[in-house]
């Protein structure tokens, strides 16, 4: 096997990057692990996902070794996710990327504001 290198085009880390770069992925698994979820609690819970976008993310993130799928036989069935050991140690790495959004937010929003108005004076 070849060295990982993340800049070729065919590094398969990029995959993990763009898991790692998905916002929705990273929401569910911080979301994921206190405590395992039901599907409909995910949702009600990350704003702004639609119920197909969940479905798609979730696969992906069990296909990555990241979430278990319980299925509980319940009348209809019941399903939910957890977060693997694996999934554990990637919540970890970008619980500190929430932290410094949520401490910079006002920086950032402030810098896109005066972006935004050199743009519009540049235009007029």
């Amino acid at each position: 096997m070849r060295a990982a290198n993340v800049y070729a085009a065919d590094c398969p880390t990029r995959q993990i990057l763009d898991r790692v770069g998905d916002k929705w992925a990273v929401l569910i698994l911080i979301l994921l692990r206190n405590d395992p979820l039901r599907f409909n609690q995910l949702r009600r819970a990350i704003e702004g996902i639609s119920q197909k976008m969940l479905s798609q993310v979730l696969k992906s993130l069990e296909r990555d070794g990241l979430v278990r799928r319980r299925a509980i036989a319940t009348v209809p069935v019941t399903v939910e996710y957890s977060i693997t050991p694996l999934g554990l140690t990637l919540a970890a790495a970008v619980d500190p990327l929430r932290d410094w959004a949520e401490q910079h937010l006002k920086e950032v929003t402030a810098a896109q504001r005066r972006y935004d108005a050199q743009q519009q004076s540049k235009a007029a």
